[in-house]
């Protein structure tokens, strides 16, 4: 939807420049979010009607796999290996998901197709120029649906530059298909490369940990997709294919010996491309530490086309039998019996439950506050009620409701109490969470006075959900002074870092939309305006641009903090790290000569500076990183020694008569002149 907006084809959006467009993906590529949202456009917005995207791409899907066969043995075949995919569990639930799953397994499934027809021999037709363009071109939009894709494609492309070597034309295509890859993603992944490492970081490794999956190289880890085979790939599929491929065997198991000693090259053409994708797929994709069942998705079509050749098998075997009759009314009874067991197993996961309240919640709040901005706390967290549901709810037809959930952790508490407004609760039970500091939060903000509930619903297991808003005369406090006095604790170092990572976090989430940026920002330009050299604007501005990820105009007012500061090493450290966050190492290696010999001297400063020569072709100052980078992560542990936590906002007691005498912004008073 967000990307939809930003393409300015959905209504509550527009297109506000390529950067803001690159801002909306910063862990995942955007290809998907871009097709979803113009099919959105088209389609319309609601979770029903969004769902001709999924319709998309399991078209496409069933399009390559039908190709793929037809190219193995032809039309009759492709058809074949296409019905047998609809009736793959695991797929049928990806189509209901609104996950990135099927448009992966569309897209790898695309690309290792084009692939093999480029790598073939040139007597099947392989090695042309259009076929190398097109599989770079699939090859790239598979990488630009989900870093994942490249579980799937590695290997496969590797050997296929492998092959490659020693033929001049193939060598030309192959730097030709990977400048192509490259320029496709390069945009992307320049804006957003370090959200995307710490995201791929904890979606793999920390979420590994974290849910307990087991080793990587462990015997539960090897075998945990080979386990779950039989369900996502169905039994009325998979028993056929395998009583026909024993069946074949039986009577080739004269030859078992002479095919066994050199199996790949007496296959047909195609069927070694397919198994090695297959193999190579299963491989990478099991020595993930992440498990999850849909993550086998991509790996799903390939075997689907493999099971398609057993099933065709045996409709040989009984046509030498007993004529087309018999095999075809099977073919017909078998294809029938799938799909009475795929309906059956949806059927039974069907969840025959009271409907969520989100809809109503949402449409409740719509009413009362119209298109502007706002954003919802959700303490409430389920399936059918969380943030990611209400949001989609509060954003719909323009809508520009955003909901956040906050309060696991007590020190959030005063924040949540302080500067939110408006608050969705649940009542009974649970309170809609496990999480024991979530139901203290609902508790104390039930008594607080300040706050009073609007509407309510009936949810499930007999609780309630329920509106909660901010009285009037009671407004929130906003983050615009802190902002300014965190920004300004930058010059400070690691300290002054560690305060400010420790609040922007929260912060941001009790103002999805990030308000506060554009009030700082026009504040400290005013400022700016009458001093420039005001140091409290130049460290907000170079804050906001550095947390819009917009280094050329953050690399700019660090700049001018650094002439404004010349012997302060912190704007001339920071300026480098942007640059080289940018990629222009070589700009980052000159900050250092154009500080002070006391900045350039700074461990911290001495370590990017070798960082960033070596980057340009230093060598020597690569090796001289084995010296200065610890001593840069010592001096960086002894500032974070001395740092003092941030102080909260204090909470005002729950009484409604003291409400207004109670809702000033304490944290004003230590913003000194830097209030907005």
């Amino acid at each position: 939807m967000d990307h939809g907006r930003a393409l300015g084809l959905l209504p509550g959006g527009g297109w506000q420049g390529f950067d803001h467009l690159l801002d909306l993906s910063p862990k995942i590529p955007p290809l998907a979010s871009l097709v979803n949202g113009t099919v959105m456009a088209l389609a319309g917005d609601s979770p029903d009607e969004a769902s001709w995207a999924l319709a998309l791409w399991h078209g496409l899907l069933l399009l390559v796999v039908a190709c793929w066969g037809r190219d193995l043995l032809g039309r009759r075949f492709g058809l074949l290996a296409a019905a047998l995919l609809t009736l793959v569990p695991a797929l049928a639930e990806q189509r209901l998901d609104y996950t990135l799953d099927l448009a992966l397994a569309a897209t790898t499934t695309l690309a290792l197709w084009r692939l093999g027809r480029w790598s073939a021999p040139a007597r099947l037709g392989g090695g042309r120029w259009g076929e190398g363009l097109m599989a770079a071109a699939a090859i790239g939009a598979a990488l630009l649906v989900k870093q994942s894709a490249l579980l799937m494609l590695a290997l496969p492309c590797l050997w296929a530059v492998l092959r490659s070597l020693g033929r001049p034309r193939r060598l030309a295509q192959v730097a030709l298909g990977l400048a192509l890859v490259l320029g496709m993603l390069l945009p992307w992944l320049h804006h957003n490369w370090i959200t995307t490492l710490s995201g791929t970081n904890r979606a793999v490794l920390v979420s590994a940990a974290r849910e307990g999956d087991p080793a990587v190289f462990s015997f539960a880890s090897l075998t945990y997709y080979l386990r779950l085979l039989p369900q996502q790939l169905g039994a009325v599929l998979v028993l056929p294919a395998l009583a026909a491929g024993s069946l074949a065997a039986w009577h080739q198991r004269s030859r078992l010996a002479e095919l066994w000693r050199d199996p790949l090259r007496r296959l047909p053409p195609g069927w070694t491309w397919l198994i090695g994708c297959t193999v190579a797929g299963w491989l990478c994709t099991t020595l993930s530490p992440n498990k999850d069942g849909r993550y086998i998705a991509p790996l799903l079509p390939l075997l689907a086309l493999l099971l398609a050749r057993g099933w065709w098998q045996a409709g040989l075997e009984l046509r030498a039998r007993l004529g087309w009759a018999w095999p075809t009314g099977l073919l017909a009874a078998g294809l029938l019996s799938a799909a009475a067991a795929l309906a059956q197993a949806r059927d039974t996961a069907l969840q025959r439950q009271p409907g969520s309240p989100a809809p109503a919640a949402m449409a409740e709040l719509r009413r009362r506050v119209g298109n502007q901005p706002l954003t919802l706390i959700n303490l409430p967290d389920g399936p059918e009620l969380n943030e990611h549901t209400l949001t989609t709810y509060g954003r719909l037809n323009g809508g520009q409701i955003l909901a956040r959930r906050l309060g696991k952790r007590p020190e959030d508490h005063p924040l949540v109490l302080e500067r939110s407004s408006w608050v969705l609760l649940a009542s009974g039970g649970d309170m809609g969470s496990r999480h024991r500091n979530t139901r203290i939060l609902s508790e104390r903000l039930r008594g607080d006075g300040r706050f009073q509930r609007l509407a309510h619903w009936p949810w499930s297991k007999g609780r309630q959900v329920e509106l909660w808003q901010r009285r009037p005369g009671s407004s929130a406090v906003p983050f615009d002074a802190d902002f300014i006095r965190l920004a300004r604790g930058m010059e400070q170092g690691p300290a002054g870092l560690s305060r400010l990572f420790e609040r922007i976090g929260p912060e941001h989430q009790l103002d999805g939309h990030f308000l506060y940026q554009g009030r700082v920002q026009r504040w400290a330009r005013e400022r700016l305006s009458r001093n420039p050299a005001d140091p409290d604007a130049l460290w907000s501005l170079a804050l906001i641009d550095t947390l819009r990820n917009r280094p050329q105009g953050a690399q700019g007012w660090y700049k001018k903090l650094q002439a404004l500061q010349p012997g302060a090493p912190w704007p001339a450290i920071y300026r480098t790290v942007v640059l080289l966050a940018d990629w222009r190492p070589g700009s980052a290696a000159n900050v250092s000569y154009e500080s002070t010999d006391a900045v350039g001297h700074h461990p911290v400063m001495r370590a990017l500076r070798n960082l960033s020569r070596g980057l340009v072709g230093h060598p020597l100052s690569l090796e001289a990183l084995r010296v200065s980078v610890p001593a840069a992560i010592q001096s960086v542990r002894s500032d974070l020694e001395s740092v003092k936590p941030e102080p909260a906002p204090q909470i005002a007691p729950p009484s409604p008569a003291a409400m207004p005498a109670q809702n000033q912004a304490p944290s004003r008073r230590q913003a000194g002149s830097a209030q907005p």
